[in-house]
This record gives structure tokens, C-alpha cells and sequence, in this order.
């Protein structure tokens, strides 16, 4: 079983950064693609960005610009670096790991939120 590990979320004020990371006890880390999910309370979960085993990355219109996913094989992570917060992005973030069209693992989840 693949475990993942998010970290990183707070609290900020709109307008700050946060760096999401989340940490896979895996061994194929690297053929894993992974992905940045949120939950606000009362929403469904949204996808917010992607990243392929070969690095392509894509993301959710509303975050296009202010985030970037990236990923360190070496270290069997995958992070989220957040710029310009709204407080809609205000959310349990949380990543995933996928092969193919099967899902591996989530994680449990840091929550982040962005209030003055």
C-alpha cells in the first residue's frame, strides 16, 4: 500500500504563498502520475493540477498562473508551490497518486487557509 504525506498548509493573508509537498513510500514513485486535489467545505472536490511520470504538468483554470506542481523523484515528492492566495482557495488540499487510469492512493489531506 502506498502511503502519501501532505504538508505545508496554514493559514495566510490574501495575496501570500504557501508550498504544499506531499511524501510517497514508494519505490516506482517515479512512474507515478500525481495530482493536487481540494475540497472546500460544502463543495465537491476539484482537481487542481497534474503532473505526469514524464513531468507534463496541467492545471485547473481558476489556479492557471498562481500555481506551479513539481516533482522530485530522488525524494519520492510532489509539491505545490501557491502564489497570489484568494480565500477561495481556501481548502483540504490533497494529492494522489494514479497509474494509468487506476487510482494508487490519496493522502489525508493539509488544509489551507487564506484570510486576512
Amino acid at each position: 500500500q502506498v502511503q502519501l504525506v501532505e504538508s505545508g498548509g496554514g493559514l495566510v493573508q490574501p495575496g501570500g504563498s504557501l508550498r504544499l509537498s506531499c511524501v510517497a513510500s514508494a519505490m516506482l514513485f517515479r512512474l507515478y502520475a500525481m495530482a493536487w486535489y481540494r475540497q472546500a467545505p460544502g463543495k465537491q472536490r476539484e482537481l487542481v493540477a497534474t503532473i505526469t511520470s514524464g513531468g507534463s504538468t496541467n492545471y485547473a483554470d481558476s489556479v492557471k498562473g498562481r500555481f506551479a506542481i513539481s516533482r522530485d523523484n530522488a525524494k519520492n515528492t510532489v509539491s505545490l508551490q501557491m502564489n497570489s492566495l484568494k480565500p477561495e482557495d481556501t481548502a483540504v488540499y490533497y494529492c494522489r497518486a494514479d497509474v494509468g487510469d487506476n487510482v494508487v492512493s490519496w493522502g489525508q489531506g493539509t488544509q489551507v487557509t487564506v484570510s486576512s
